[in-house]
């Protein structure tokens, strides 16, 4: 099989060190990075599972909550909230050994519910592309500059949904898009 003429390096967002990609969607530098990475995300989600079931329990007139309740309702971490609650931002009641009970109002007015921080971490912001000729790149340009064959460039635009205008025989490419994606080449 034949070699690429460039080399793509990334830095592995677990481990840190940088790596030459094999593949173009690679991420991790090995597979016990990958398997990491992959249980820290079964533990997140089972960890928001987790809260979602405490939260849904909660009926809504219980006006004192315990500390687990406040952490599954609001957007605030266990450690965080008994700091505050040490340093005294937050009045609470403390009922015996791991009674400490928390009013919701003075509670709601410092954090916002979790729900509304997941639904706006979900959403997206949309890109906009300016998608003029003296904007982009064309297929051939970008082959050229990065000494990449046609049929590669074709394949990582799909792969990327980098968006591409028509205009007579020419393809475009924003310029952003394409440079960020091959950045790491040395040309």
């Amino acid at each position: 099989m034949a070699e690429a003429k460039y080399q793509i390096r990334r830095k592995c967002p677990i481990c840190g060190t940088i790596f030459q990609i094999r593949t173009i969607d690679a991420v991790y530098c090995s597979h016990q990075c990958s398997a990491v990475a992959h249980k820290r995300k079964v533990d997140r989600e089972a960890k928001e599972a987790m809260y979602d079931r405490i939260a849904k329990d909660i009926p809504d007139i219980r006006e004192y909550l315990t500390a687990k309740e406040v952490v599954a309702m609001f957007a605030v971490e266990r450690g965080t909230l008994y700091r505050e609650i040490h340093q005294g931002k937050i009045p609470s009641v403390n009922l015996g050994k791991r009674q400490i009970r928390l009013k919701r109002s003075d509670v709601e007015e410092r954090y916002q519910l979790r729900k509304k921080v997941r639904k706006a971490a979900q959403k997206p912001i949309p890109k906009t592309y300016n998608l003029e000729p003296e904007n982009c790149y064309t297929i051939g340009e970008i082959s050229k500059k990065y000494r990449i064959h046609d049929t590669s460039v074709w394949a990582h635009i799909r792969k990327f949904s980098i968006p591409t205008r028509q205009i007579g025989n020419f393809v475009y490419a924003p310029k952003s898009e394409i440079d960020k994606l091959y950045k790491s080449i040395k040309l």
